[in-house]
């Protein structure tokens, strides 16, 4: 949780925050281990970007439903 010093109300980290940061991640490490160490790891980039082009049209997303059995809150992403 942090404060978001615009609203000057607490921000609890979400299923959809989380989910967002996770790839964020992901696709940022493996750009930066392609640029570093091989060209491989874009397979990663590639993989995780198909991934998400099937998240939007089937619903199904290992990773939330992880988050979900953690207790993570669900909310509107960027409301």
């Amino acid at each position: 949780m942090y404060l978001d010093r615009t609203k000057h109300e607490e921000v609890i980290m979400t299923v959809e925050r989380s989910i967002l940061l996770i790839v964020g991640v992901i696709v940022l490490g493996s750009a930066l281990l392609a640029a570093l160490h091989s060209p491989n790891w874009l397979w990663l980039t590639g993989i995780m970007g198909a991934h998400l082009i099937q998240a939007s049209f089937t619903g199904i997303c290992p990773v939330v439903m992880t988050l979900k059995k953690l207790g993570l809150p669900t909310k509107a992403g960027f409301a």
